[in-house]
């Protein structure tokens, strides 16, 4: 069963199509410098690589949904192809909004349940409110 972890929203003044536009493409703003290589079709895999803090990282897992332009999922764990006990699933929710878009990220724990303090989901939601203002700075087109 899936659990949420945490969850953020942002506004973002640019329409669905273009937030998608800008959501699923492979060196988006909303990945941080990093690379996400898939072909975005329900079932594949990915393989998300770049640098994180002057370190190369690689993170994998599977498109689960892509239903443009209002829902992306993905699973999401790090350092290994192989699929842990433990991951990730992040959610994307696109809905239009006045004369914009809103945008809700929703992360899950999937798998053996797992334990988050405060401190740790404060930090969560602080990386995802960077992609998020990323993903805005490029939809918008700034």
């Amino acid at each position: 069963m899936d659990e949420t972890v945490v969850e953020v929203e942002l506004a973002i003044d640019a329409g669905v199509d273009a937030v998608w536009k800008a959501m699923t493409n492979k060196t988006s703003p909303m990945f941080m410098g990093a690379t996400m290589d898939t072909d975005w079709t329900p079932g594949s895999r990915y393989k998300l690589h770049g640098d994180w803090g002057g370190k190369p990282f690689s993170d994998y897992g599977e498109i689960e949904t892509a239903t443009a332009p209002n829902e992306l999922s993905f699973t999401h764990w790090a350092k290994t192809e192989a699929r842990p006990e433990s991951y990730n699933l992040l959610r994307f929710q696109v809905a239009p909004d006045g004369k914009g878009s809103k945008v809700r990220l929703t992360q899950f724990n999937r798998g053996k349940s797992k334990s988050y303090d405060d401190k740790t989901r404060d930090e969560y939601k602080k990386t995802y409110g960077m992609m998020l203002g990323g993903l805005k700075k490029a939809a918008e087109g700034s």
